[in-house]
């Protein structure tokens, strides 16, 4: 069973990410690296990247910021994401 997150803004239109995907933007969006993703979440480098590239076409964007600004005005992961610099 899939978890979608939707949310529609005025003039965007609904914008619909799949729980892993939420979960690979949340954590790019904390800075860390694709392979590290990867070793978080037991996924490949290679699964992370097409989760990502999902990502950034469903936000019509083509980069990691501009992907986590998109996200976070809309709603589909936090505006402050965590991050740890121990």
């Amino acid at each position: 069973m899939k978890t979608i997150t939707t949310m529609r803004q005025p003039g965007i239109g609904n914008v619909r990410l799949t729980k892993r995907e939420t979960e690979v933007l949340s954590l790019v969006a904390q800075g860390l690296t694709s392979q590290e993703v990867a070793d978080q979440l037991f996924l490949s480098a290679r699964t992370v990247s097409y989760h990502l590239a999902q990502v950034y076409a469903k936000l019509e964007v083509s980069n990691r910021v501009q992907a986590f600004r998109v996200a976070s005005r809309m709603g589909l992961i936090p505006e402050q994401p965590h991050i740890d610099f121990m």
